[in-house]
């Protein structure tokens, strides 16, 4: 019986992990406009898969305001996107 509960919570786990993964999604998009400021980024981009939006240029926040650093005008990216207290924000970039 305790190697039935012990498989059961393997394959638990190895679904936890592969679901974040999903919610991890890098999307390509093109920086238009970078708001310092207001710590909000502009960016045109292809389907967001996770929060079934479809390609749209369209303003989100950044989880951190360090981002912004890195971002220019024009620049190619890979970000995830994620809904944060009910806000569109940017959660990771590379």
């Amino acid at each position: 019986m305790k190697s039935v509960i012990k498989i059961t919570l393997a394959a638990l786990l190895s679904l936890s992990a592969a679901f974040g993964a999903f919610a991890e999604e890098f999307t390509k998009g093109v920086v238009n406009k970078v708001d310092a400021k207001a710590q909000k980024v502009t960016i045109k981009h292809e389907d967001l898969k996770n929060l079934d939006m479809p390609a749209m240029t369209m303003v989100f926040r950044v989880k951190d305001a360090a981002m912004l650093d890195k971002l220019k005008e024009g620049q190619n990216i890979e970000f995830v996107a994620e809904r944060v207290d009910g806000k569109l924000t940017v959660t990771e970039i590379k």
